[in-house]
């Protein structure tokens, strides 16, 4: 089962650090794959952020499978997949697909071997530790 940082958290929520690249970078260099926000503009390249663009990233760096990058917006998305960039894009569903096949899940829906359980309190998280998924995105997976 894959143990997903979100936005390179590790033991918990850090809006400072939340999608900077070394912290990104940290928390994969511990083992994690990490779930990233990011965007892109149309004459500027690409951008990490969660409510906005702030900081520039390669489309290199974001070519590493242990990303797992939530596209922003449709022209994010629409360029992610056209690089063969591992993404996905979603608001409230219940469920989203990435464009390498696996499903992303809020917590509480049914889940299978292709899930991912999308940020969990520590509790739940641990509870579903013990179920076959594909992986967990919480801002705690070095607690789990």
């Amino acid at each position: 089962m894959k143990l997903i940082s979100h936005r390179g958290n590790i033991i918990g929520p850090d809006k400072d650090q939340e999608n900077k690249l070394e912290y990104i970078i940290s928390a994969l260099d511990k083992g994690y794959d990490v779930e990233i926000d990011v965007w892109c503009l149309e004459f500027d390249g690409f951008y990490l952020g969660h409510d906005f663009p702030q900081y520039p990233v390669s489309v290199e760096f974001l070519k590493n499978d242990s990303l797992w990058c939530h596209a922003k917006d449709y022209n994010s998305l629409n360029k992610m997949i056209s690089l063969d960039i591992q993404c996905f894009w979603h608001q409230k569903d219940n469920y989203t697909i990435t464009n390498t096949g696996i499903i992303w899940t809020y917590p509480g829906m049914k889940v299978g071997e292709k899930s991912i359980v999308v940020c969990p309190t520590i509790e739940y998280a641990k509870a579903m530790r013990t179920r076959h998924l594909y992986g967990i995105c919480s801002d705690y997976v070095g607690l789990l």
